[in-house]
């Protein structure tokens, strides 16, 4: 995997036309899940179109210290193989680096009758409690207790299938204890689960292990609980949120680009409020061109659960709105925290005031190069795409933020004519 430098920052100059073609890489929240699913078999899982970025990286080391073979193939692939797992306590220092690696406590409960982590890391973009992983663990029979900072999950009989209300349809929770209830005896009813597309294809990738998962797409999950899985080989879904991010960017810069491999099946709401804002949106098969050739126009959206617009959006068309002709409204219905961004595109010359959970955009104003950090992957995206459209050079900093999520961002920054440094 490419070697990452924590201090790194990127250097931009703006008032580039994007121009050219990308290829979308695989999704980061459907590669998480799916790397903790090989957890529940001692068999080989192939995954293919894995990103290579650093929160596979460092889920990567996690199932390595947890006694998981995983290696990179040459063509790319991803093969795991966890048959000599004999660790079932996730070491905090690994933990604390991504929210998803809290998702090795489902299916390590599940086989093995025992698992302990402490609270996932990640962005701090809010509170994103843990209780509806925990409380569907102890629906299912589990005991669950809290041992200095970690917590710890005990069944020795097994889990037993139960209904689990979620209070909330948390996609890594809904991912969670449906590993969880694959390997548990009897019948679970997970309800309010999540249904974004990532948590569909983890139902689909468990199906071809073995599991017996109805009602995917819903927000009843139906979970026959089977006496083991085994391996197979899968392939990434396209990653909807970096395309997304390309996609803004190709709007925001008044360019021409086309993207290619990309999730067209569940980009609705996103393509509905890029052409209410003026985009020129073609749709070829699995590719996309994305144009603009008038001004952008104000809009008004909101962030919330699939299928509406996607949380990790906000903050990129945030920054679009920036050069929208009038005032744009934007309530984030997902997280409490989504709005660090806007402290750093101030500093670029946006007018945005931020109350509460919501965000009011005045446009267009011009933006000018400025020294700004990435606090999160989604905020450093946003000040990406301001850097782009501003006048003059602008550095970010924490740009191992970005790494978390977007693969060969450089090269493909320099693939639609960007000029860019990274140092």
């Amino acid at each position: 995997m490419t070697t990452r430098v924590r201090g790194a920052r990127l250097v931009v100059e703006g008032g580039v036309v994007l121009s050219g073609s990308i290829g979308i890489s695989g999704a980061k929240n459907h590669a998480l899940a799916a790397m903790c699913a090989a957890l529940l078999t001692d068999e080989d899982l192939i995954l293919e179109n894995v990103p290579d970025i650093s929160d596979v990286e460092s889920l990567g080391a996690l199932l390595v210290s947890l006694g998981a073979e995983v290696d990179r193939l040459p063509n790319g692939s991803l093969r795991l193989n966890c048959s000599r797992v004999n660790m079932f306590e996730a070491p905090t220092d690994l933990i604390s680096e991504n929210r998803a690696s809290f998702q090795v406590m489902g299916p390590l409960l599940g086989r093995h009758g025992y698992a302990a982590s402490a609270p996932p890391g990640g962005d701090v973009i809010g509170q994103r409690p843990i209780d509806v992983h925990l409380s569907g663990f102890e629906a299912m029979g589990a005991v669950v207790t809290r041992e200095g900072e970690r917590y710890v999950t005990s069944a020795p009989q097994g889990l037993r299938g139960a209904r689990v209300f979620m209070d909330y349809p948390s996609v890594s929770g809904t991912q969670n204890v449906m590993m969880a209830a694959t390997l548990a005896r009897g019948h679970t009813t997970i309800v309010n689960a999540a249904t974004e597309p990532e948590v569909q294809e983890l139902a689909n990738l468990l199906n071809g292990m073995g599991a017996r998962i109805s009602g995917i797409g819903s927000q009843m999950l139906e979970v026959e609980g089977v006496e083991a899985v085994h391996g197979t080989n899968a392939r990434v879904m396209p990653d909807r949120i970096e395309t997304g991010t390309w996609a803004i960017a190709a709007v925001m810069t008044g360019g021409d680009v086309e993207l290619n491999d990309v999730p067209t099946g569940c980009l609705d709401a996103l393509l509905t409020k890029l052409r209410a804002a003026g985009a020129d949106i073609e749709e070829h098969g699995n590719s996309l061109r994305v144009r603009r050739a008038g001004p952008i126009r104000a809009i008004s959206f909101q962030a919330l659960p699939y299928p509406g617009l996607a949380t990790d959006l906000h903050a990129p068309m945030a920054a679009l709105l920036t050069q929208a002709n009038g005032v744009s409204i934007i309530h984030e219905r997902v997280f409490d925290n989504r709005m660090l961004y806007v402290s750093e595109l101030r500093k670029m010359g946006a007018e945005i005031v931020s109350t509460g959970s919501s965000a009011i955009v005045s446009g267009p104003t011009p933006l000018h190069g400025a020294r700004v950090r990435a606090l999160d992957v989604r905020a450093g995206a946003a000040v990406l795409l301001a850097a782009l459209v501003a006048t003059g050079t602008t550095i970010i900093d924490d740009v191992y933020h970005l790494d978390r999520g977007y693969e060969r961002l450089t090269e493909k920054l320099r693939g639609l004519g960007v000029e860019v440094e990274r140092n």
